[in-house]
C-alpha cells in the first residue's frame, strides 16, 4: 500500500470531522434565497454546501482549462513519437 493513499484517507478523515465540526457549531436556522426558490437549513449546512459547490466548480473549471489541454498534447505527442518510432 502506497504511502500517498495513506494520506489522502487521513486527509479525508480530517475534512470528515472538521466538516462535522462546523456543522455541530453552526445550528442556527437560515434562508437560502437561490432566486426562483427558497431553501430553510442550518448554518453549518449551508457553509459545507457552498465549499463543497466551490470545489465542484473549481474542479470543473481546473479540468476544463488545464487538465484537457495537456491531454490533448500528450496524446498529440505520443502519437508523433510513435510516428517516428514506425519510420525506423
Amino acid at each position: 500500500e502506497s504511502p500517498m493513499r495513506l494520506v489522502r484517507l487521513i486527509a479525508a478523515f480530517a475534512c470528515i470531522v472538521l466538516g462535522a465540526i462546523v456543522g455541530a457549531l453552526n445550528t442556527q436556522r437560515v434562508v437560502l434565497d437561490l432566486g426562483f426558490t427558497t431553501v430553510p437549513t442550518s448554518l453549518g449546512l449551508g457553509i459545507l454546501l457552498a465549499l463543497l459547490l466551490g470545489v465542484l466548480v473549481g474542479g470543473t473549471i481546473l479540468a476544463i482549462g488545464v487538465v484537457a489541454p495537456m491531454r490533448r498534447r500528450l496524446r498529440r505527442a505520443e502519437a508523433h513519437a510513435r510516428a517516428h518510432r514506425n519510420e525506423d
